[in-house]
């Protein structure tokens, strides 16, 4: 019998170290850290953050962060587009056993037979170790597919947060907060991220790089290729 591959019982899960600093980079999806051992000075968005052992900080989709570590560290890492994990940002996990749950997930990823039943469940055990997220309740829900057929139907003008807090019945203030609240991004970060899918659809379907530019309101077939291959170097 084969040994698992831990990567395919929790896609996404990793160990890993950190030392100097690489520069400052985006992800498309969530990056969750757990801090095992050492000290990693962690930089998002300009603000300052210390991941020591049993320390974790969800960094969001678009966030530009940067990692640093004078002596060494080692971090438990989860990469996810799970949207829940946008509960969790902007706040430490609460249970206070959060470092025994990483060294035990750590020490799973190291065996050569990894036990499946707990990297099938290492991301619900997290999310758990973050403790309960209290929804906000400010009443009106707001549509997110619904709104996204808005936007493409009118990528021909330009669209900014105000129109979009419109639609939705809020003010863009109350709209960008809850953009983030629900979506764990800025509200032009999922604008743009809605633009760039309905373009990638077009092109996949087969239609020419100009008329996709055209349709999805980039200012010209060049900006839209320059966008795609920022998207496809992100993911790489």
């Amino acid at each position: 019998m084969q040994p698992h591959d831990p990567s395919s019982l929790s896609p996404g899960l990793s160990l890993r170290r950190y030392g100097g600093s690489r520069g400052s980079h985006a992800h498309d999806h969530f990056q969750v850290l757990v801090g095992l051992d050492g000290v990693l000075e962690l930089e998002v968005e300009g603000r300052g953050r210390r991941i020591g052992a049993g320390d974790g900080w969800v960094v969001k989709p678009g966030d530009s962060h940067d990692f640093e570590s004078k002596n060494g560290s080692r971090c438990l890492v989860l990469d996810t587009s799970q949207a829940l994990w946008a509960r969790c940002a902007e706040r430490s996990p609460v249970a206070p056993q959060v470092l025994s749950l990483a060294r035990y997930l750590a020490d799973c990823l190291a065996q050569p037979s990894p036990p499946a039943m707990a990297l099938h469940h290492a991301q619900g055990l997290l999310l758990e170790a973050w403790g309960p997220y209290v929804p906000n309740a400010r009443g009106r829900t707001i549509d997110w597919r619904a709104l996204s057929t808005w936007a493409q139907a009118r990528w021909h003008r330009p669209l900014g947060v105000a129109d979009l807090a419109a639609v939705a019945c809020l003010s863009p203030s109350q709209f960008a907060q809850r953009c983030r609240d629900e979506l764990g991004v800025s509200a032009m970060h999922w604008l743009r991220t809605q633009r760039l899918a309905h373009a990638r659809q077009l092109r996949a379907s087969g239609m020419a790089v100009a008329e996709t530019a055209r349709r999805t309101g980039y200012r010209s077939p060049s900006a839209l290729t320059a966008a795609l291959r920022r998207a496809a170097s992100r993911h790489g």
